[in-house]
């Protein structure tokens, strides 16, 4: 417990002295030019950092169903480490790739700059105005190519099992008729243990599932759509436990 206390505190030292040391010329870099491929490779280097400091491995599986354009990925959530384990694992797509995120974590310094810089879409939870303004900013800008990364749990499973699916990241894909790819993590909860602020050395597996197209489909077929790719989702965690 104590090497883990010592790598967690190191990890959280270290991180952020990079966001603040790194973040901000980079961040004007990328006004300046409007290439944001430099800022990427910095979060990248971060989050590599990271977990490299509290020896987390990430493992990538089903390589093969990354595919650049618009798609969007949707992945199932039970630790605090899955959302830099994805963002990592989706490294080969940089800088095309965007975050549909929670609006409480633009209270973070710096990092909020870059969420903007990059183009990250927030979603304000409780807002319905909001939340559909911000499905019709991403599907547009799936539409112009960029891929999304979504957890339509909305909140990370205590248990592992899947909550119930939020419906904005299957609604701005129908959209913009961009294909779902399934992702599945497991690991994380061997990482950051129930009730524990502590990180663990593990390996995290980000697993991707074959797409699952939109195209033809409307909005009134969201909740066929949805129950697709929970389908999905769900047998694939079985086969894992």
């Amino acid at each position: 417990m104590i090497l883990a206390a010592l790598r967690t505190a190191a990890a959280a030292v270290v991180v952020s002295l990079w966001v603040l040391i790194a973040g901000p010329p980079v961040l004007l870099w990328t006004m300046l030019t409007g290439r944001p491929a430099l800022l990427y490779a910095t979060a990248g280097l971060g989050v590599r950092m990271g977990f490299g400091l509290v020896r987390i491995v990430v493992r990538i599986a089903g390589g093969e169903h990354l595919q650049p354009g618009p798609v969007v990925y949707a992945s199932n959530h039970s630790s605090n480490v899955d959302s830099p384990a994805v963002f990592y694992a989706l490294r080969s797509l940089f800088p095309r790739v965007r975050v549909l995120y929670k609006a409480e974590l633009r209270k973070l310094p710096v990092l909020v700059w870059a969420f903007d810089v990059a183009g990250f879409v927030p979603v304000a939870r409780g807002d319905r105005d909001q939340s559909w303004a911000a499905v019709d900013q991403a599907a547009e800008a799936l539409r112009q190519g960029n891929a999304f990364f979504v957890f339509p749990e909305g909140t990370r499973s205590r248990t592992g099992q899947l909550l119930p699916f939020k419906k904005g990241g299957f609604v701005m894909a129908l959209k913009a008729q961009a294909p779902i790819v399934p992702v599945i993590v497991s690991g994380g909860r061997q990482a950051m243990r129930k009730g524990s602020p502590l990180i663990w050395p593990a390996t995290i597996t980000v697993r991707f599932l074959p797409a699952i197209s939109t195209t033809g489909f409307s909005y009134e077929d969201r909740d066929l759509v949805i129950a697709r790719v929970r389908n999905v989702m769900e047998a694939e965690l079985a086969d894992a436990n």
